[in-house]
């Protein structure tokens, strides 16, 4: 098969992923993430105050997959306001998009995408509010699209870099159960399992909410690729036994100088790998790229309730009253990255040059 070739999801060659999101006939569903892999559940989302929630308990998760449940969720927001004046719809719009930017803070492709619905609809000002929200519809629906070709271009650029016998190790869930299909860091691995090639994934579980264990490890597990689960302290071990030979992992949002926010503990996997001089690539398309923010020092780190901490599922595991600190990401300077894995090829350092020259 050729690397270069744009696969099709009719392939059979490769697994047919889940459907995290989706729209059909103007209703907006969500895959219900929490409750994976013990239930595979899909919700209608009815209002745009549902969305704002399911964004928030992480029903739905993953910087891209946040960035089509916005578009969406607008478009659900205002279901209800084509009948008003153009101008009272359009500052309807703004107050809604902002109440869903408001429900996390740290992954770029959720403000992304409702700044681009915001300029779609402020570009037809003159229009009928019903001309509008058609119009916004179909830029959800192109974003949605948009985001399966940038994760299979993610997947034919990151190809080369998995070959036969490679021990890849994963943090969190980049997969495609945070896109709309494939994912940005497993994106590779898909297509080089799709060609016959025989490697291995280690899946950090992902303290505290196990994206890792309940996310990643059920997704590749399904598609049959060859996985294995470890706790996230497990990662300098099997690093030293030789076990990894390349990490990927997706990221949040990536900054003008390349430092990349993500998960909490990829800082972590990273100073390992560099100790243990083991490349680690940072995958992500255009839309996580924020080029407004100069360093990872600026990024808003969200913090999430303290229960994520001292419970372990519905069981209590620290005393009562316990302080917490829970910070949902940690950022991983651009020093400590080989590569980002991008659907326009792997770029390579300096990012600050090489980031304006592909996408500026």
């Amino acid at each position: 098969m050729n690397p270069h070739k744009q696969a099709s999801t009719t392939d059979p060659a490769l697994p047919q992923l889940p459907q995290t999101l989706r729209w059909n006939n103007g209703q907006f569903f969500l895959l219900d993430q929490t409750r994976l892999p013990l239930e595979t559940v899909e919700e209608r989302q009815d209002s745009v105050e549902q969305v704002w929630e399911s964004i928030k308990q992480l029903k739905v998760r993953g910087a891209p997959a946040l960035g089509i449940a916005g578009a969406y969720g607008l478009v659900v927001a205002m279901q209800e306001q084509q009948t008003l004046a153009t101008a009272d719809y359009l500052k309807e719009l703004q107050r809604q998009a902002d109440y869903l930017d408001s429900s996390r803070p740290t992954a770029v492709n959720l403000h992304w995408a409702l700044q681009r619905m915001l300029q779609k609809a402020e570009a037809l000002a003159k229009e009928s509010a019903g001309t509008i929200h058609q119009a916004l519809t179909e830029e959800a629906l192109a974003i949605h699209k948009e985001d399966r070709a940038l994760c299979r271009g993610i997947g034919e650029a990151g190809l080369s870099l998995i070959s036969e016998g490679s021990g890849v190790l994963t943090h969190c869930n980049a997969g495609s159960l945070a896109t709309s299909e494939l994912g940005t860091a497993t994106s590779p691995m898909y297509l080089a399992h799709a060609q016959g090639t025989r490697f291995r994934v280690y899946a950090d579980e992902t303290r505290p909410l196990l994206q890792g264990a309940r996310l990643t490890s059920w997704e590749l597990q399904q598609s049959g690729i060859d996985v294995t689960l470890i706790c996230d302290n497990m990662a300098a071990t099997t690093m030293a036994q030789g076990l990894i030979d390349l990490v990927i992992v997706g990221a949040d949002r990536v900054v003008a100088n390349g430092d990349a926010a993500n998960k909490i503990g990829t800082l972590g996997v990273a100073i390992l790998a560099k100790h243990f001089d083991i490349p680690f690539y940072v995958a992500c398309p255009y839309s996580t790229i924020d080029f407004n923010t100069l360093s990872g020092d600026e990024i808003i780190i969200e913090e999430r309730d303290a229960n994520e901490v001292t419970n372990f599922g519905a069981k209590p595991t620290a005393p009562d009253a316990m302080q917490v600190l829970n910070p949902a990401f940690d950022v991983t300077p651009a020093e400590l990255v080989s590569g980002l894995i991008t659907e326009r090829g792997i770029l390579r350092p300096p990012y600050t040059e090489s980031l304006r020259q592909h996408y500026a």
